[in-house]
Formats: structure tokens, C-alpha cells, sequence
């Protein structure tokens, strides 16, 4: 669980931090479910990969990525010529962890001809295996651009995946059978519990949360009214409250990005689907953390040259599709 931090240290530590990120050239990234301190001194707050773009973009020499470790290696790979820094090496990802490079071969391997689509949730070397990546926004969009008769391995998340198997129509998509943690602990119950207390607020839920599965087969069932059923990308929940007339929102999601929701929208009330959803992963990450970083200039992450070239065309062939740019062009663009 988040530590409790003095607001005097606090504010010592963000103001030591943003002066040696002027010193060092350096822009500070934050994921939205970093804890609130982390967010606040960050140069952008988002979702991996807009991180990451926001990352190529930058005319600054160093990134400071708050996240965590499969997010900081997808930054290397979109900006070859920067130092992307980690502030601890044990913010790993449980749903990344379910799957490696060689599983994954291993997989292709009783599937041959398939088409691999990753989301962006894996390791650099599983991009590296990988045909496409996608979000969670814009998994349907990559799974449709594929011809219908061509098989589909879909990967590490199996609720993501049963999302995108359900609204494509498809039984050629084969699912990996990961999870997060963090999601798959959200369950009906926390949102039937929160429902009946908020009658009137409007459901923003990912496709990844497990209990996604069971709201989107409930409404399609007319088991559940879908009137304020929202399900929804990352940044998807944070546009919604905006273009929404709607003052009370329930979040099936980690519970981190409570903080940027009501920064960002103080007159609207923001209730967790599930207190519990809460990514130890993501706390790793401290004010103190940062600032070591930045003074010691660690932990360089870097990805291989021939895994980085070919991760950045299963992320090239994702934005192709998706009409953004994932960031510069590689020194070698493999094919």
C-alpha cells in the first residue's frame, strides 16, 4: 500500500526533482495509476503508450519514466537516441509476466499461419514476436483489419481478448489465458454493490476488468440496463466525464486514476467500482525514488537493437492502423 508522505516533504522533493530535471534535460512521465505526489510532478500524466509518444516527441535528452518496466522499455524502443531512466526495478506488470518470448514461440508454433496481436501490456521481446500491437481502445480496430478467415492469437490478456472475440464475431481468435491482478479482482459483485448505492451514475469500466465480460453479456442479454454503461480505453475514462452531462461517475479500474479524474474535473464526484484495486507495482514508485534517478542517472533501460527494430514494427503496423504516429522512425526499419 501507498506510503503517507508530510506535504512539506512533499513539496521539497517535487521542487528538488523538477530542478534537477532542468539540470539533466529531462522530462518526467507519469502513468495514471502512479500514486497522486508522482503525478503531480510529472511533465504529462497518461497511458503507456501515449507516454511513450509524448516521450519521442520530447526534445529532452533524458525520460523518467514512472511506470513501469514494460512501459519504459516500449519508450526505448520509440526513442533510440534517449536515456529512458526507471526509478525501481521492481515495477514489473503481473499480466506482462504471464508470458515470455519463448512461450510465445512455442505457441506459434502449434499455430502456424496465425496472426499474433499483443497488447501493448508485454515485454519488448514479445512485441519482438509479435505481427501488431494493440490497446485496449483500439484492439477491435486491429483484430477487424485482419482478414476474417486468418487465425488470431491474442495476447496476455484473456478478458481483453474475449471483449474483442465477442465484438468481432470471430471463433478464429485464439486467447491467451493471462490476467492483472489489479482487474481481475474487480467483480460483479463490487458493481452491483456501487450501482445500487449510486443508482444515477454513470459505469465507466475497461474491457480488461473481468467483470467487463459479465456487464457486456448481461446488457447484450437485457439482464442489465446498458443506460450509463461505459466501457472504455484508459483514456477513454478520462474524456468521458467531460462530453458527459453526468456528475457521478463509478470507476471499474486501478484506483490511481481517481486522482487525475477529480484534478481534472472538481466538480464531478469519482467513486472506485473496488477500493481494493490497487497495482503494488505502481506504487513502487516514490518521490524519493525519482530523485535518485535523476541524481544517479538510473536504471537505464535499454532493449536490444535487433528486438527493438522488430518490437517497433509489430508498433508501426499498430498505428498504421490506428492513423497516429508511434513517434520518429527507427534507425532500421527491419522488413
Amino acid at each position: 500500500m501507498a506510503t503517507t508522505v508530510a506535504p512539506a516533504d512533499t513539496s521539497v522533493l517535487q521542487a528538488e526533482i523538477r530542478a534537477l530535471a532542468r539540470a539533466k534535460n529531462a522530462v518526467l512521465l507519469a502513468h495514471n495509476y502512479q500514486r497522486a505526489e508522482v503525478q503531480e510532478v510529472a511533465d504529462f500524466v497518461g497511458d503507456s503508450l501515449g507516454l511513450s509518444r509524448e516521450a519521442a516527441r520530447t526534445p529532452a535528452s533524458v525520460i523518467v519514466f514512472c511506470g513501469v518496466h514494460f512501459m519504459a522499455e516500449t519508450a526505448a524502443i520509440l526513442s533510440p537516441g534517449k536515456t529512458v531512466l526507471l526509478p525501481d526495478l521492481a515495477a514489473g506488470c503481473s499480466l506482462a509476466a504471464t508470458i515470455d518470448a519463448g512461450m510465445l514461440r512455442a505457441w506459434k508454433a502449434e499455430h502456424p499461419g496465425a496472426v499474433v496481436v499483443s497488447y501493448v501490456n508485454t515485454s519488448a521481446a514479445v512485441k519482438a514476436e509479435s505481427d501488431y500491437c494493440c490497446t485496449s481502445g483500439n484492439a477491435v480496430e486491429i483484430v477487424n483489419a485482419i482478414p476474417r478467415d486468418t487465425e488470431i492469437l491474442f495476447l496476455p490478456d484473456m478478458f481483453l481478448g474475449a471483449h474483442v472475440r465477442r465484438v468481432t464475431g470471430r471463433d478464429n481468435i485464439h486467447v491467451w489465458m493471462g490476467e492483472c491482478h489489479v482487474h481481475a479482482g474487480i467483480d460483479p459483485r463490487h458493481i452491483d454493490a456501487q450501482r445500487k448505492a449510486h443508482p444515477g451514475a454513470e459505469f465507466l469500466v475497461h474491457p480488461e476488468c473481468g467483470c467487463a465480460t459479465n456487464v457486456v453479456e448481461a446488457v447484450s442479454a437485457g439482464d442489465i440496463d446498458p443506460t450509463g454503461v461505459q466501457i472504455l480505453s484508459t483514456e477513454g475514462m478520462i474524456r468521458r466525464p467531460r462530453q458527459s452531462a453526468n456528475d457521478t461517475f463509478i470507476v471499474a479500474t486501478e484506483v490511481g486514476i481517481l486522482h487525475r479524474l477529480r484534478r481534472e474535473n472538481p466538480a464531478k464526484t469519482f467513486i472506485p467500482a473496488s477500493d481494493s484495486a490497487v497495482c503494488s507495482f505502481m506504487k513502487v514508485t516514490t518521490l524519493a525514488k525519482v530523485r535518485h534517478a535523476l541524481e544517479t542517472m538510473t536504471h537505464h533501460i535499454t532493449v536490444p537493437p535487433d528486438v527493438a527494430a522488430r518490437a517497433r514494427r509489430s508498433l508501426d503496423r499498430m498505428v498504421a492502423i490506428g492513423g497516429a504516429p508511434a513517434g520518429p522512425p527507427p534507425a532500421d526499419p527491419g522488413e
